[in-house]
C-alpha cells in the first residue's frame, strides 16, 4: 500500500519534494500518496507554477470537463517555452475534432490487424538480435527501435527519415527533461523537417485515408468545410511523430523490470499467453509512462475544497490516479483481473484520450508474446535510470536474456 501521511514531517514541502525534484518512481508515488490524503489539490512554484491533482475522482472530473478546462495554454509540464500549439493536443473543441477524426480515421481495427504481421516481424527481429546476443537494454536498443519501426508502418514513413527519428528521439527527450531548450527546438525543427516531407510527398501522391494519417488529415475538413491549414497538418505530424515513440519505450522496460523480478507471474504469463491482455491493462494502471497532463480553468473553480484561479496549468495527475487506494484496493501491488481495471487511466481521459491506445496494446502484446516465446528467463544485469517530468518510469533497462534452446 502506499505510505500513510505520518511518515512524512509536519513541515513537509512540497516544493521540495521528490515529485518536483527526482525521478525516482517508488519516492514520487509516497508523495501523490501523501498529498492524496492530505492536500490532494496542491500548488507548486516550479515551472512559473501549477496545480498538481492526486485523487482518482478530482483527476477523471477534470479531464472529462470540457465546459470549465482547457488544453490550449497548457497541455503539459514543463511547457515549451516557444508557447507552440499543435493538434490535436492543444488544441481544443471545434479546432480538435477535424484533426482527432482524421488520425482516428488510421486506427480502425481492421488496419490494425493488417499491421499485426508486419509489427510482429519487426518486433522479432529487433529483440531477436538482443536475445541472442544475450543481454541489452530493452529501453534504447529495442523499445526505441520498435517504436521507429510502428512509426514508419502507420505513418508510411520512408526509411531515411524512420531512421532519423529512430535516431534522435532519445536525445530529444533527454533535452526536454533537463531543460536544454537549445536542443530541444534544433531536434524539433529536425522533427518538423520529418513533417514537411510528409505532408508535401501527400500532397505529391494522396494515398488511402484510412491507411495514412497524412493523407487522412488532408481529406478532413474543418467546422466550416474548409480544408485544414498547412501549419497545423504539418504540427499535427510532428506531434504524432513524438508522442508515439516516447511513452512506449518506458512502459516496455517498466513491464520487463516487474516481470525479471517476479518470476512467477513471468512464467504464469509464458505458459498461458491468454492472460496477456489482462496482465497488460494491470502493466499501464501500474506503470503510466507519463505522469499527467495539464488543463486550465477558463473561470475560478473549487476542486476538492481548493479554490483554483483561472489560466493556471492544472496537471491531472494519471499517474496518481492510478494508484488511489479508494478506486484500485491495493494499489502498488500488481492485481490481475481486477473487477475494475478498465476504469484505469493510463491513456488519460476525455477528449485527450490516447488517440493509439488499441495501437498501443497490440506493440505490448506483441512484444510480451516474442519475448516470452524466445526466453526461459530473463534479469536485470546493470543500473536503472529513471524519467524526469512529465514521464515516469525506467529511461534504462539493461537486461540479461536465458534463450529457448
Amino acid at each position: 500500500m502506499a505510505a500513510a501521511s505520518t511518515e512524512f514531517p509536519a513541515d513537509w514541502d512540497v516544493n521540495k519534494g521528490h515529485l518536483v525534484h527526482s525521478d525516482e518512481p517508488e519516492k514520487i508515488y509516497r508523495e501523490y500518496a501523501h498529498l492524496r490524503s492530505t492536500c490532494p489539490v496542491a500548488h507548486v512554484d516550479a515551472h512559473s507554477g501549477y496545480w498538481i491533482l492526486t485523487k482518482y475522482a478530482d483527476v477523471k472530473a477534470t479531464a472529462s470537463d470540457n465546459s470549465k478546462f482547457i488544453s490550449g495554454k497548457c497541455a503539459v509540464v514543463p511547457a515549451d517555452p516557444r508557447g507552440i500549439r499543435r493538434p490535436p493536443l492543444k488544441f481544443d473543441g471545434e479546432q480538435h475534432a477535424p484533426y482527432r477524426t482524421a488520425v482516428d480515421r488510421t486506427l480502425k481495427p481492421a488496419r490494425l490487424r493488417r499491421l499485426e504481421p508486419i509489427l510482429r516481424g519487426h518486433a522479432e527481429r529487433e529483440l531477436g538480435r538482443l536475445i541472442q546476443r544475450g543481454h541489452g537494454d530493452l529501453y534504447e536498443e529495442f523499445g526505441a527501435q520498435f517504436s521507429g519501426w510502428v512509426e514508419k508502418e502507420w505513418l508510411n514513413l520512408d526509411e531515411p527519415d524512420s531512421k532519423l527519428l529512430t535516431s534522435a528521439i532519445t536525445p530529444f527527450v533527454t533535452a526536454w527533461r533537463t531543460q536544454d531548450w537549445a536542443l530541444v527546438k534544433s531536434s524539433s525543427d529536425m522533427f518538423y523537417e520529418i513533417a514537411r516531407r510528409v505532408i508535401a510527398s501527400r500532397k505529391d501522391k494522396l494515398l488511402d485515408p484510412e491507411e495514412d494519417p497524412a493523407s487522412s488529415l488532408l481529406v478532413e475538413r474543418d467546422h466550416d468545410g474548409n480544408p485544414l491549414d498547412d501549419h497545423n497538418l504539418v504540427g499535427c505530424i510532428r506531434q504524432i511523430l513524438i508522442v508515439a515513440m516516447v511513452a512506449p519505450s518506458i512502459i516496455i522496460s517498466s513491464m520487463t523490470n516487474h516481470l525479471s523480478k517476479d518470476k512467477e507471474l513471468q512464467n504464469r504469463l509464458r505458459n498461458d499467453k491468454k492472460l496477456l491482455p489482462a496482465a497488460i491493462e494491470e502493466f499501464i494502471r501500474l506503470y503510466v509512462p507519463y505522469r499527467g497532463f495539464s488543463r486550465t480553468a477558463l473561470h475560478e473553480v473549487e476542486i476538492s475544497g481548493t479554490r483554483v484561479p483561472p489560466d493556471e496549468p492544472i496537471t491531472v495527475v494519471y499517474a496518481a490516479a492510478n494508484r488511489d487506494p479508494d478506486q484500485f484496493p491495493h494499489p502498488d501491488e500488481f492485481v490481475m483481473h481486477r473487477d475494475n481495471i478498465s476504469t484505469h487511466l493510463g491513456f488519460g481521459h476525455g477528449r485527450h484520450r490516447c488517440a493509439g491506445m488499441v495501437l498501443a496494446r497490440m506493440m505490448l502484446r506483441i512484444y510480451l508474446e516474442t519475448l516470452l516465446d524466445h526466453t526461459v528467463d530473463f534479469e536485470v544485469d546493470g543500473e536503472i535510470h529513471y524519467a524526469r517530468l512529465p514521464e515516469i518510469g525506467l529511461t534504462t533497462c539493461p537486461i540479461k536474456f536465458y534463450p529457448r534452446p
